[in-house]
């Protein structure tokens, strides 16, 4: 495989990356004259920050909490199971019994308090796409329109995130920052095919030595004129 491989395939997500933002940016700015409904999107992304929040600190109370239930079965299993006769360990059993449902009871108590948060984040939310839904329903479908496509080029975006995260791990690090900075000089395009012995960016007309570089598994090929990374199709 050639070294310019990897780098051309996630260049092709890169792209499409490009390409969604730059429709969030236009949908963006269709729906930036309305402060109104602009105040109602960034009030449910809070809120849903601050539900996905509390809900992870829920869920992380109720593993602590039952992980200490479960130590405290184990010790109580061993205080009353008959197997342990010398006083000194019986007595330093129902310590460590003591001391564990205390810590429980702290752990309970954070449980508590942390459902509370998640009830609370949960209505803040509810109410949040109340009142988006409205708003929306009073602007009527064109802004609606423009919230789907927002939410979609979102989940897009979400979605090709994960592939450039699987397309960056085999790039060695050093052939990605001259890709990362590539991209940062040419707009965007730092890889270039070529056909008929000519760089399909720029049109320079290429040598067989150098087309045939483009295909070498370590080394990178550049255009002489455009000096993008040439891949070799």
């Amino acid at each position: 495989m050639s070294a310019s491989l990897g780098l051309y395939r996630l260049q092709q997500v890169d792209r499409q990356i490009d390409r969604a933002r730059a429709q969030l940016d236009t949908i963006r700015m269709k729906l930036a004259n309305d402060a109104e409904l602009r105040q109602a999107l960034i009030q449910l992304e809070n809120a849903k920050t601050e539900f996905h929040t509390a809900k992870h600190n829920l869920i992380s109370a109720e593993g602590d909490a039952e992980a200490q239930r479960i130590k405290i079965e184990q010790t109580e299993s061993s205080l009353y199971g008959g197997k342990v006769h010398n006083p000194k360990e019986l007595q330093d059993l129902q310590k460590d019994v003591v001391s564990l449902k205390k810590h429980l009871a702290t752990l309970e108590e954070r449980q508590l308090d942390s459902m509370l948060k998640a009830e609370s984040a949960e209505n803040l939310l509810k109410d949040a796409q109340s009142i988006l839904e409205k708003i929306q329903a009073r602007l009527g479908s064109e802004h609606k329109t423009l919230l789907d496509e927002q939410s979609q080029w979102m989940k897009d975006i979400e979605r090709l995130g994960d592939e450039r995260e699987a397309a960056v791990n085999p790039i060695d690090s050093s052939l990605l920052a001259v890709y990362e900075e590539l991209r940062k000089q040419k707009r965007g395009v730092a890889i270039t095919d070529f056909s008929d012995n000519a760089c399909a960016s720029c049109g320079a007309t290429l040598t067989a030595a150098l087309q045939q570089n483009a295909k070498s598994s370590k080394l990178l090929a550049y255009c002489p004129s455009c000096g993008r990374i040439l891949y070799a199709s």
